[in-house]
């Protein structure tokens, strides 16, 4: 066969053909496809074709946080910078909430502690009765209202803020307890605490009125560090979200989809559960094969057949 003559069994190029270098596209895919054989270029989309779907999760620069040079200085990293601001953001916008609502709890305290029975003496105000059961009431009503107050705010972090789950949810529930036992420590011993005060300028020595509750077993010292059962509520915050997030099924404390909740349901095969024996892939024992119309062999103990 002449040079000329082309060889029928070789052929000279055919398109897309796997394993040769610059292999043009097949028909019907879209320009750019890599060719088949040829690594994908550094950049390509995930969502292109031919590209590693799982290429974000790389060390690659493409992939990493954008960086912007400030005036100035060296390049900063702007991404990273801003989740860190909106972070902090948030869980003090969420202290302060909680610390607002520390004025509710106060009034409720008030209502619920008992006054404690005084006489006016020429030194001031001293207890009506040797040992008053009602100081240890305030302190014990303030206590049980701290520690709920910070159990419902943990409950209520967790799953207001499904995305925020984790050390913002923690950090703010604790800081917020705090402040909201200090105000409603401050709310609740300056209700009626005015008349008091006047009734201990004004009234006769001997008079028997009463006094505010007030705390016994905590307070601020002078370095304003709340101490004693002011600290509950923040207790009770940390310890309950710590809690729901050791009982959480999900590893990154956020609901995550199920990994075969899109997967459609197995169907009924004749086989039993799952596919049938139709399919080849049935978990249930399948049904027995037919006999075959062959004749069974004789045993070893049948008679034999006459012979002709």
């Amino acid at each position: 066969m002449s040079s000329d003559t082309p060889d029928p069994e070789r052929a000279a190029h055919r398109p897309g053909e796997p394993g040769r270098a610059g292999a043009g596209p097949e028909p019907g895919q879209p320009a750019g496809y890599p060719p088949a054989g040829l690594p994908v270029p550094a950049g390509t989309p995930a969502g292109a074709p031919g590209a590693d779907p799982f290429a974000w999760a790389g060390p690659g620069a493409e992939h990493r946080p954008a960086t912007v040079a400030g005036p100035g200085g060296p390049a900063v990293t702007a991404r990273p910078a801003r989740g860190v601001r909106r972070a902090v953001g948030l869980t003090l916008g969420v202290a302060l909430l909680l610390t607002v609502l520390g004025a509710p709890l106060g009034l409720l305290w008030a209502a619920v502690a008992p006054d404690i029975p005084v006489m006016k003496t020429a030194e001031g105000a001293i207890y009506a009765t040797p040992q008053p059961e009602q100081p240890v009431a305030a302190d014990g009503w303030f206590s049980l209202l701290g520690l709920g107050f910070g159990v419902l705010a943990a409950i209520a972090l967790w799953f207001l803020l499904r995305r925020r789950r984790g050390p913002v949810g923690l950090l703010a529930g604790t800081l917020g307890g705090l402040g909201a036992a200090v105000v409603a420590w401050q709310v609740g011993r300056r209700i009626g605490l005015s008349t008091y005060q006047h009734l201990l300028e004004t009234a006769p020595d001997g008079q028997a009125f009463t006094k505010p509750a007030d705390l016994r077993a905590g307070g601020v010292d002078w370095f304003v560090v709340p101490h004693g059962n002011l600290l509950l509520p923040a207790f009770g915050a940390a310890v309950t979200y710590t809690l729901l997030a050791g009982w959480s099924r999900w590893p990154s404390l956020r609901p995550e989809p199920e990994p075969y909740g899109a997967w459609p349901p197995p169907a009924a095969g004749a086989g039993g559960w799952g596919v049938g024996p139709a399919e080849g892939l049935s978990s249930a024992p399948a049904d027995r094969p037919a006999r075959s119309a062959a004749p069974e062999p004789p045993g070893p103990d049948a008679a034999e057949p006459p012979r002709g």
